[in-house]
């Protein structure tokens, strides 16, 4: 597998920092998928495997899961995007930019003025205006709509990007390439080197534009090289999980998901999460594809 884009080493924070800055957020949910139960929260026994993949499960217990997106306004930056949810050719056409298989199985879908362009449009701005995309991983539900943001520059981080570009099944592994084989500017963060320091529970963390205000915490486990993003609000941290949890269930003992890429480096992330949780109650934590819980979210946070 060959990409054509070249990423650049972030080894120092973005411009437009200012001191002691806070941030809006709105969640944005950027369409949906089906899957079974058992695919976000492991079913154990002999025929563990095939109810991950619904075997056995009628569709009718099938969840429609959540494709998040966020949007983050900080007041130096402007416009911030973490994932970019479905691309809006999955309202007609799924296959086409997510394959045959994902449509089949995944079933996707995506109302009208879902889509993270659309969703944008509404409050008054326009891709072009997006100067930063945070993905928390490169998995075909968080990266589809990424060819909609060409003047953005995408943060990924290292793990993330070598796995995805290197992986010769990357379907088998959650990644679709053409959703990020573009000449765009990709930065990516190492999680080594002076610019990373811990952040509460997080040992790994790196201060996207130096003030505090946009954290990333390395999470790997999910992915290769998962990342999540921590929010300063003006009275609260906003912790954007991606798939280092599915369910908010699994910051208090619910059962693991099935398939983690690295199950150790997921119990660590995870160990990581909880004590966040259990130090800061009153930060908003949001996991994944937590179909209960997304109706629970403020449409804006600041």
């Amino acid at each position: 597998m060959k990409v054509h884009a070249e990423p650049k080493a972030l080894t120092e924070p973005l411009p437009g920092g200012r001191d002691r800055a806070t941030v809006v957020v709105e969640p944005l949910k950027a369409g949906e998928v089906q899957a079974p139960p058992a695919f976000f929260e492991r079913a154990g026994g002999r025929l563990e495997t095939l109810k991950t993949i619904g075997i056995g499960t009628p569709r009718s217990r099938f969840t429609w899961a959540p494709c998040p997106a966020f949007l983050i306004h900080h007041p130096g930056v402007g416009a911030i995007l973490v994932d970019a949810g479905l691309h809006p050719s999955v309202a007609a056409r799924p296959s086409a930019n997510l394959g045959r298989l994902v449509a089949s199985l995944g079933r996707p879908r995506l109302g009208a003025g879902q889509d993270v362009p659309a969703q944008l449009r509404a409050r008054g701005l326009e891709p072009r205006d997006i100067k930063v995309v945070v993905m928390t991983h490169l998995h075909f539900d968080h990266a589809s709509g990424m060819s909609e943001f060409p003047s953005s520059t995408f943060v990924v981080s290292a793990p993330e990007w070598r796995a995805a570009t290197t992986d010769p099944r990357p379907i088998l592994r959650g990644y679709r390439p053409a959703h990020y084989d573009y000449v765009f500017d990709y930065r990516t963060v190492a999680y080594q080197g002076q610019a990373i320091g811990s952040y509460s529970s997080f040992g790994f963390t790196f201060d996207l534009f130096g003030d505090g205000s946009v954290r990333l915490a390395s999470t790997p486990g999910h992915s290769a090289g998962h990342q999540s993003v921590i929010c300063r609000l003006r009275d609260r941290d906003f912790l954007i999980a991606g798939d280092a949890i599915y369910t908010i269930a699994q910051l208090n003992g619910a059962p693991e998901p099935p398939r983690p890429i690295d199950r150790r480096l997921w119990r660590r992330s995870l160990q990581e999460l909880r004590l966040f949780h259990r130090q800061y109650p009153q930060a908003v934590i949001v996991p994944g594809h937590d179909a209960e819980f997304w109706p629970s979210l403020e449409t804006r946070y600041g």
